[in-house]
């Protein structure tokens, strides 16, 4: 399976897109949310950073704390 990991920045709480860091994950099919999440941050350089995290759809979303940035995690069918 296929996944899209964007992490941007944030304006007000929302994402702003005035820099964007796109990386594309191939994972197995039976992989878990966990296992993708933590491939997800090695990829973006996010390894040991504490994030906040939420499911919107089949996204997940990650919100590191004590930054203004916000990181996508969405399946590519």
């Amino acid at each position: 399976m296929k996944y899209l990991c964007e992490h941007t920045d944030t304006f007000g709480g929302e994402a702003s897109y005035s820099w964007v860091q796109r990386e594309e994950l191939t994972l197995s099919d039976n992989a878990s949310d966990l296992s993708l999440v933590r491939a997800a941050k090695s990829a973006l350089g996010l390894s040991g950073i504490r994030c906040q995290r939420s499911e919107v759809g089949e996204s997940i979303e990650l919100r590191p704390y004590g930054e203004c940035s916000i990181v996508f995690i969405t399946p590519i069918y």
